[in-house]
Order: structure tokens, then sequence, then C-alpha cells
């Protein structure tokens, strides 16, 4: 099971998926060898509670020794006799805290909402444990009681709300009208044969060489032996495909003669490319420099991009069983979704996967879709391209409305008519980019505080629930708080309470639970009416 779910399209109005787009350089020179596995490094200036950068080598040991061990955690955490810890992910802070996510399996079935996440310090001592349920499992697994399996469908265990009960999951695979193709997962109860749930596994959103929008670029190339590819071996291999209008396979990978990439138009398909390339290059670096993750899965591997998918498609996606993120070209084949907070945002979403798993609905939904527009903007921050200058709006290069306004606004989500400002019973039953505005507004707040005030050349004006001032703390902090409770404290099925229990634990880790920052984090979750 993909551990984050996407949703469909709404048809309000045009929608595109913010998927991995790259910006790239006219004149690219091409291509170093990948590096060999380095050591643990600290990440720079970093607080002590925050990650550790880690080579994919030293990543891949964590993980052997935690799944080594798994049998033994299992037991401390009193798991009945049929459960057993499958280990997911492993994070270690620059203290020597590490932070080991599990998936479980229950008498050899996959458990969807088992998943937890064991803290332990730096001596072995376990120092809490956050879990996605703190229900007990003990189900039949077999029966005459149960319904017939449906064709394709495989037996799980579903924990993810109320009691934990057998149930049956099965994948079909379709495609929606505007041509994005779904996965859609069913989970239906084995006695019943009733409905429990339901996701769509592709990410979708509204979404610089001669870049289309990043101006003038660098990318990283290979060379071959007739001239060059837009492969970046530097990091971990991403390459850039050309689908030419087509909507399945991988595409042709791009290359050239000269390692000059693109014309800053439409008019060059390998415009779309550099954009996508660049994109994808200044996410992995916001990630590896800001947090010491390699990758979006901390392995050192790279995703690949694929551009001109079909014919004007306004879309664009994540999709983790390709590990691939896909652009269209948007109305008229004349915008492609290849802006860099987009590539930021898509590219995001592997990451959220990879980690939290935040389902794809209700609120945790709108929790993986602002995870997705926080790090999205910050790497247009990171990236400091004086071509599409850092903010705090989603897709405001794309032209996704036809009229030149941006896709979401960080600062008040309700300009754009249907985002949500505050928390209220209503947050898990709208649309998951919607919702989303409410940890969207909580960022914004955290980062730069209420008010007016204009930042980079554009004017904001944040209001509060109950006309409450907050004070920022700058993003750069409030990078680290999200990533940190993203990677440590979030489960698969955390709401907007949890969240706001997650991200006061981690400033608390990393600035202190008396610090400017810790009180920071609480005034703006109440800010928003999350309290």
């Amino acid at each position: 099971m993909t551990s984050h779910i996407s949703r469909h399209v709404s048809r309000k109005r045009t929608t595109l998926a913010l998927a991995t787009a790259v910006a790239a350089g006219a004149l690219l020179t091409g291509t170093l060898a990948a590096s060999g596995a380095q050591a643990e490094t600290a990440t720079p200036s970093a607080p002590t509670a925050a990650p550790m950068s880690l080579s994919g080598k030293a990543h891949a040991g964590l993980v052997k020794d935690a799944q080594a061990e798994a049998a033994d955690t299992a037991k401390a955490l009193k798991l009945g006799s049929k459960e057993k810890l499958v280990v997911r992910d492993v994070v270690k802070d620059r203290d020597g805290t590490t932070h080991t996510r599990y998936e479980r399996t229950y008498d050899g079935l996959p458990v969807l909402g088992g998943d937890l996440i064991v803290h332990t310090s730096k001596s072995g001592a376990r120092e809490g444990v956050t879990r996605a349920t703190h229900r007990s499992i003990d189900v039949a697994t077999t029966g005459a009681t149960l319904k017939a399996a449906p064709s394709g469908a495989r037996k799980v265990v579903w924990a993810a709300s109320g009691t934990p009960r057998l149930a049956y999951e099965k994948v079909v695979d379709s495609t929606d009208a505007d041509g994005t193709p779904s996965r859609l997962h069913l989970i239906t109860d084995a006695r019943t044969g009733k409905k429990i749930y339901q996701y769509d596994d592709i990410r979708t959103d509204t979404g610089t060489g001669n870049s289309q929008y990043s101006g003038k670029v660098g990318i990283g190339t290979t060379k071959t032996g007739s001239g060059y590819a837009l492969t970046d071996a530097t990091r971990g291999g991403h390459s850039t495909y050309n689908l030419g209008g087509g909507s399945s396979g991988k595409g042709t990978l791009f290359t050239d003669s000269d390692d000059t990439w693109g014309d800053g138009t439409v008019n060059d398909p390998a415009t779309a490319g550099v954009d996508a390339a660049y994109g994808a290059q200044e996410t992995w670096d916001f990630y590896k420099k800001t947090f010491g993750r390699s990758g979006i899965r901390g392995d050192g591997k790279g995703a690949y991009s694929r551009v001109h998918y079909g014919n004007a498609y306004v879309n664009a996606f994540w999709d983790d069983s390709c590990f691939c993120m896909t652009y269209g070209d948007g109305q008229n084949n004349q915008h492609p979704l290849t802006s860099l907070d987009v590539a930021g945002h898509e590219m995001t979403h592997g990451v959220t996967s990879a980690t939290a798993g935040l389902n794809y609905s209700g609120e945790s939904g709108g929790l993986n879709e602002a995870t997705s527009d926080i790090f999205g903007t910050a790497v247009e921050f990171y990236a400091n391209n004086p071509s599409d200058p850092g903010d705090y709006l989603i897709g405001e290069k794309i032209d996704i409305n036809g009229d030149g306004t941006p896709l979401r606004y960080m600062d008040k989500p309700s300009k754009d008519g249907s985002s949500l400002d505050y928390w209220s019973h209503r947050a898990g039953h709208v649309d998951v980019h919607y919702s989303s505005g409410i940890a969207n507004h909580f960022f914004y707040l955290l980062s730069e505080g209420s008010g007016k005030k204009t930042i980079n050349g554009v004017a904001y004006d944040s209001p509060t629930y109950d006309g409450s001032k907050v004070t920022g703390i700058g993003r750069d902090k409030a990078d680290q708080i999200w990533y940190k409770a993203l990677t440590t404290y979030f489960t698969s099925t955390t709401k907007y309470k949890d969240a706001r229990a997650g991200t006061l634990k981690a400033a608390s880790d990393l600035y202190g639970a008396n610090s400017a920052e810790y009180k920071a984090v609480a005034a703006a979750w109440t800010a928003v009416n999350v309290k």
C-alpha cells in the first residue's frame, strides 16, 4: 500500500498537479560520476536535535540494524505474538537520538494504519513511541463468515480508524476524464463487504539551459558517446524524459549534442525538460543542505521526471509506483506545469510517502498537501532565483486560473475562494487542497507573523482567528520544526490536533520547551483555531 493518498481533481476550476518541475540553464556542462558513500556528517549550524546527514550506505546500515532487533522491539512494546515489525525508515539526530519508523504485520497480513515510531536516546534507552493507532489488534484472519475476496484483492488488517478488523484491499487502475491516471485503493470489510475507506495513490494538484520560468540556469547532465544526456549523476541519477504527448511508459531520454538545452519557450520541447531538471536539482539540494536528507527516500537514489504528458493536459502528478514526476503542458500546450515551487511540491509528496505516510484523505490529507506547499515554497526561497524569487504563493508562474493569479495563498488561504483559513469541524470533510489552508496559514504565521508586510515585492496581510498578534520566528526555523515533526512525530493518521502536538514536541527538541520558538508554534496554531 502506498503510504499516502491523492485526490481526484476538483472540477470547480481548472486544477493542476504540482509535479517535479525542472528549470535548466542554456549552456550546461555535464558531468561527474556519482560520488561514493560518505561518512555521517552533521548538518552545519543546525540544533543538536536536528537530523544528521547520512550517506545512503549509512542510512541502509541503520535500517538493517534496526530490522535485526525488530522482534525484540515488538516484545518490548508488548505487541501480540502474531504481530511483527518491519522497519521503514530511520532518522538519526546530531545528538545521537534515533527515530525508527515501523510498519506492522498481524498473522502475516499488512496492518494498514498500524505504523509507529520508536524514539531512542544515544544510550539506547527508549524515550517514547508515536503510534498511528493505540488500539490493540485481535482479529480472526480466517473463518466461514468471511466474504469472498474481490478478484485481485489482498487480505489486510484495517487499523487506521475504529476497531481493527479484517479487510480486503483492491487496487483499480483507470484514467480520469482529464487524462490523469488513477490507482484507486478500495478497502472493504472482510465480513460485511461494506466499503471502509478509499484513496488514490496518484498525487495530483494544480499546478529553469534556457528555461521558461527560471531564466538561464545550470543543470546537471552526463557526457555520452555522441553528446550529452539530461541525467544528473551527482544527484542520484535523476533523469528527464520526453513523453511527446504520450501517456504511458518512460518516454525518450532528453539528449543534446552541445550541452545547451531549450530556448526558453514552448517551441523547443527541451525547455520544459530544463525546467523539470532544474526543479528536481534545487529540491534535491534543498533537502540535502537543509536537513541532511539524501534524496526523496534518504537512500541517495534519484527519481525521474517525464514532461509533455498528453495533449494540453492541465495537470501534473507524483506516482510512488514509478518513483517519478509527470508534467502536462497546460492550457493550449502553452504553460507546462514545471515551475520551481511545483517541482518542490510534487517531490515532497514522495518525501511524505517515505516518512509519515500521511493518508491522503480527511485532515491527514490536508496536512499531506500542506507539507508539499510548505516545502515547495521553501525550495523556491532556497533557490534564490531572480527570475522566480521566493514567495508564499503557490503556482504563481503557471497561470493555472488563466488570469495571472496564483493557485493558493499561504498568508490568507481563503483568497483563492475555497481554502480554509482556520480549523473547524469541516476540515475533515472538504477537498484536501482546501483543508491544507489551515496548515499553510499556520506555517506563514510561524515564519512571518500576522498583519501586513511586503516580502520580495509581494504584499501580504495575514489575519488570525482570535485577533491575536503573532510574531514570526523566521522561515528557516519553521522549516526545521515542520520537517522534524513530519519525519519523527507524524504518522499516517495524524490530524490537526496531533500536528500541533508533534510540532510542539519538535520545537521543544530543537530549541527547548521554554523557548520563543516553542511559544511561537503554540501561538500560531491557536491563531488558526487549532487548540
